[in-house]
């Protein structure tokens, strides 16, 4: 069973791994893809600012006009005036109407730096027009694209003999765009991905908790067989006894054997009615039967019915209780059996050759009664205290069965307090006894009849 549960959670763990490495994969391509779109977009965009202002520069015009100028006949000497966009156009001229390009292309939120220069011969082209972080974005490749220039020409045919111009482009942040397209796609990634690690999670916690149940059912079988058990076996030898000429002959006899067998009956009889009480609470099928509460009642009725096996261990119950009120609105029967468990439970968890040293108190605080059960006992090691109020839980003693019971008792007194709208809570260490604290509303309404 543990190598299934190891291969089992091996094959969903690859299994996720190659989920999530395959949304990784996909997510990187789809990235690249909508890089190289965005890309061949600002490359469209500038190669349709270059044919504009190509056929604007055939076109004659004074310098720094509109956009679209207006063709006058000119004298002969202006014909060989210099014709180029730098003359012809403003700076902010030039940026909108790559801005309007951008724009059209579907890029307004992106922005740029441009360079106009002049086409020469020299080693380097004389700059006519720049924005003041040009050098600087284009330097900068991982954030930024540079797009590899267009050339301002005179079309074929022209009149007009003027020198070459290029025109450079530098998006700036232009991945944003990307992130964005693809945001909607990343976000449901991480979201099918979180749904399958919550699936994986889930499904080690229910194999997990599957196998804690099984343990605690293999537990609970053994301690029901051996609780079980030991009664049969008395009954059976006391049924042979009976059947003895001699014991039947003998009246005295006879009253001893049938008390076993009444006595072991009994203790059977117990032992199915806590199960059957655990299950009904566990069901919710408990009717209880509320009422006003004496609860210092209470304790001292079932403190005096442990006298006895108290005292054969040398100990005692020392009662302290200074609440002023005591009264809450409970079932009287079941309010019984859980001061029964828990005294009981102190005498079952005692040391060895240590006299029993039992503190019971109660105070009121606001509106509350709290109860304090104090011992000396063995003690509970943190993870016992984590699980102790678990149904069938029982700490491990090895083959040891020298503590009785089905590890039921402290779950039912759970199980009554929050049934009486009340809270328990457990403080423990080993070798130095437990202490369990317990609050209850007061019954205010049978203050105010």
């Amino acid at each position: 069973m543990k190598k299934l549960f190891v291969l089992i959670v091996v094959l969903i763990s690859l299994s996720l791994l190659g989920i999530i490495l395959f949304q990784v994969s996909w997510l990187k391509n789809a990235a690249i893809l909508r890089e190289d779109q965005v890309r061949q977009k600002i490359d469209n965009a500038v190669n349709e600012v270059g044919q504009e202002l190509s056929q604007f520069k055939t076109q004659y015009s004074t310098p720094y006009s509109n956009d679209i100028p207006l063709l006058l006949p000119r004298s002969a000497h202006d014909f060989f005036k210099r014709n180029t966009i730098h003359a012809k156009m403003s700076h902010q001229q030039l940026y909108n109407r790559i801005r309007k390009a951008f724009d059209h292309a579907g890029l307004a939120d992106l922005g740029f730096e441009f360079l106009l220069t002049l086409r020469s011969d020299q080693p380097f082209d004389p700059v006519e027009k720049q924005t003041p972080n040009y050098v600087q974005s284009s330097a900068d490749t991982l954030h930024n694209y540079a797009t590899r220039g267009v050339m301002i020409t005179v079309s074929s045919g022209s009149a007009f003999e003027n020198p070459d111009e290029a025109l450079f482009v530098v998006a700036l942040d232009y991945k944003k765009l990307v992130l964005r397209a693809l945001t909607g796609s990343i976000l449901l990634a991480i979201l099918f991905t979180l749904v399958i690690i919550a699936a994986f999670f889930v499904t080690v916690y229910t194999m997990l908790r599957q196998k804690k149940l099984g343990d605690i059912k293999n537990d609970f079988i053994n301690n029901m067989t051996h609780e079980f058990k030991t009664p049969i076996a008395t009954i059976s030898l006391a049924v042979d006894a009976l059947k003895n000429e001699k014991v039947m002959s003998n009246r005295e006899r006879m009253a001893y054997f049938s008390g076993i067998i009444k006595e072991e009956n009994q203790r059977m009889n117990k032992q199915v009615e806590a199960i059957l009480k655990a299950s009904q609470f566990e069901k919710q099928e408990v009717e209880l039967d509320k009422g006003p509460v004496h609860v210092h009642e209470i304790i001292k009725l079932v403190a005096d019915k442990f006298l006895l096996q108290l005292q054969e261990k040398s100990g005692r119950a020392e009662l302290m209780l200074g609440a002023s009120n005591d009264l809450i609105k409970g079932d009287e029967v079941h309010f019984t059996n859980l001061v029964n468990n828990l005294i009981d439970n102190a005498v079952k968890y005692s040391k060895e050759n240590v006299p029993i040293h039992l503190k019971i108190s109660s105070y009121n605080l606001g509106d509350k009664l709290v109860l304090r059960f104090e011992d000396n006992g063995i003690g509970m090691a943190r993870e016992t205290q984590k699980r102790v109020f678990e149904k069938f839980y029982r700490a491990h003693t090895g083959n040891l069965h020298n503590v009785k019971g089905f590890g039921l008792g402290l779950n039912y007194v759970k199980s009554v307090t929050q049934s009486h709208n009340g809270s328990i809570k457990l403080e423990s260490s080993l070798g130095r006894g437990s202490i369990f604290t317990l609050e209850f509303p007061l019954d205010t309404d049978a203050g105010r009849k």
